[in-house]
């Protein structure tokens, strides 16, 4: 992880209000598992066409996000089950800055992804918020009653643009779960879960360094997956084969480049 560190404090930097100005329109977004060997590859590939963005001076940002469900996690079944239409509730910190936001993930027919989003005094619960209470009750549909807090995850992100400004680059390192009703913990380990979100008219390096690497997409919500490691209990036959493959990655028995259309669906 230190040699990764040293990659991405070499990159050019970019502040966050720069960041802010860089708008996807035509967004396309692809997730990636790969890695630290991987990760260390794809960076030297990328690293004199990005900047790294920094906070405070710090390239390497910690968070941690805590996701709410209903007693019976209904958002959780309804994305096992291939719903379209499905939404996810969360408490996210950004640890470096201090700020606390309360989000909706609301996920249309059409594969398309919208978050909206307030700020928030971090508080254990958050629907005894009234203002995250009103909230959550327009912008989410299930009873905010019925909401508790159920998994928490916790991760170090870098966050890249390339120099044209038409992708961004999220790489989340040091992943843990953490389950607030079963007790039980996990982690990642050694892999990074890279998201990439694109204008879809512009051509794309990391794309290229991707395929020359054969490292294809691999879907995972960070949610489903922190669950079905923490609550075994719970119905996951969907995701089993995108635990064996984390499984394996983490253990060096295996690499990304052997993901099969099956896995990755």
């Amino acid at each position: 992880m230190e040699e990764i560190l040293d990659i991405v404090q070499g990159m050019k930097p970019i502040t966050l209000d720069e960041m802010s100005a860089v708008k996807l329109m035509n967004r396309i977004d692809t997730k990636y598992v790969v890695t630290e060997t991987q990760l260390r590859g794809i960076l030297l590939g990328i690293r004199d066409s990005y900047y790294a963005q920094e906070v405070e001076g710090n390239r390497l940002s910690p968070y941690s996000t805590v996701y709410y469900d209903t007693p019976d996690l209904t958002m959780y079944i309804i994305h096992h089950d291939r719903h379209l239409v499905r939404d996810k509730v969360r408490v996210r910190t950004y640890v470096d800055s201090h700020l606390t936001f309360c989000e909706v993930k609301h996920k249309n027919n059409k594969g398309r992804t919208k978050k909206k989003r307030i700020e928030v005094e971090p508080i254990a619960d958050i629907t005894e918020n009234p203002e995250a209470v009103a909230f959550l009750a327009e912008k989410q549909p299930y009873p905010v009653s019925s909401l508790s807090p159920h998994l928490i995850t916790i991760f170090d992100r870098f966050t890249l643009v390339n120099y044209d400004k038409t992708e961004r680059l999220t790489i989340d390192c040091n992943l843990r779960f953490e389950n607030l009703r079963s007790g039980n913990n996990a982690s990642m380990g050694p892999l990074a879960v890279m998201e990439l979100k694109q204008d879809g008219r512009a051509h794309s390096l990391l794309k290229d360094v991707l395929f020359d690497m054969r490292i294809r997409p691999f879907k995972v919500s960070k949610y489903c997956i922190g669950t079905c490691m923490t609550r075994p209990d719970v119905k996951q036959n969907r995701f089993k084969k995108k635990l064996r493959r984390i499984e394996k990655l983490k253990s060096g028995r295996d690499a990304i480049n052997r993901v099969s259309t099956n896995d990755i669906k």
